[in-house]
């Protein structure tokens, strides 16, 4: 269950099994057991991983719960129509999604770094 659950997630997102993997710091064998049901029962952490990096909440992998879309606020529409009438189109913001997922990996990247340093200072 929490196996298709991710698959539904991964392929409704348009990521590859090593996207995601990469990007849980996880092996692509790994999470391909997971979504067949191979492994069954992976860990918590694991699991909260393959959340970020699909950027849903982890109760949509536990639970098959569908996110529901949050509103738009104010700024983004206006940034949004602020990009159309400069002439900017669809397509041309999509090629900026590289640079968008790029930053959102440094972000993983330093919170992986912070959760690193506090389980050493825990120790």
């Amino acid at each position: 269950m929490i196996g298709r659950n991710i698959q539904e997630v991964r392929k409704e997102r348009g990521f590859t099994l090593s996207e995601v993997a990469d990007q849980a710091h996880i092996s692509k064998s790994y999470l391909s057991n997971i979504e067949r049901n191979v492994n069954k029962n992976p860990s918590i952490q694991v699991l909260k991983k393959i959340a970020l990096a699909l950027d849903v909440d982890l109760r949509v992998i536990l639970n098959g719960i569908k996110q529901q879309p949050q509103p738009l606020e104010k700024e983004w529409l206006d940034f949004i129509y602020d990009l159309k009438t400069s002439g900017i189109d669809k397509d041309q913001v999509k090629d900026y999604r590289t640079l968008i997922e790029f930053i959102q990996w440094q972000k993983r990247k330093e919170n992986d770094t912070c959760n690193d340093n506090k389980e050493k200072n825990n120790s």
